[in-house]
């Protein structure tokens, strides 16, 4: 009598470890890729904003944190207070970063971001998430993923170049 054919069980394992391989790769891209903030230059000698002499920023300090991917992250706290007579919904900063020469080692054009609460951690939001209005004032942070190496470390030139109000 004959037996009938064993049917063997397929070891799933290798395509399991495959496939996890794989993902992995696709998200570590997708970090990686997002981690690139677009940064707009803009000329070092550029006016200021018609409505920036009406912005006051004060208490300026830096700070920097090690990230998870080894590297330092640079941020860049004060306070900005509106003493004009509009709602500001945005606002570009300049951030000059000078050499030990008083050179520009790096120019940076970025949105400021308003610091929404501080406990457990310091998260921020875009001026138009909570436009500043006249009289009000708002700690802000800028956060910087890499900065020249030319840098001297002092604090950063900062500008108000362009500025959204209603």
């Amino acid at each position: 009598m004959e037996r009938p054919p064993e049917r063997r069980e397929r070891n799933w394992l290798p395509l399991g470890i495959a496939a996890g391989l794989v993902l992995l790769v696709v998200v570590a891209g997708l970090v990686l890729s997002g981690r690139h903030k677009s940064v707009e230059v803009t000329p070092a000698n550029a006016a200021l904003d018609a409505y920036a002499p009406q912005l006051a920023i004060s208490n300026v300090a830096m700070s920097e944190s090690a990230n998870l991917a080894g590297g330092k992250v640079t941020y860049i706290d004060g306070h900005i207070a509106n003493h004009g007579n509009r709602t500001v919904t945005g606002i570009a900063v300049q951030v000059l970063f000078h050499s030990y020469t008083h050179q520009v080692a790096q120019n940076d054009t970025v949105p400021l971001q308003i610091v929404r609460m501080r406990e457990p951690y310091v998260d921020t939001a875009p001026v138009g998430a909570m436009p500043l209005k006249p009289g009000a004032e708002q700690d802000f942070r800028l956060i910087f993923d890499r900065i020249s190496p030319d840098w001297a470390g002092e604090i950063p030139e900062l500008k108000i170049v362009r500025v959204e109000t209603k």
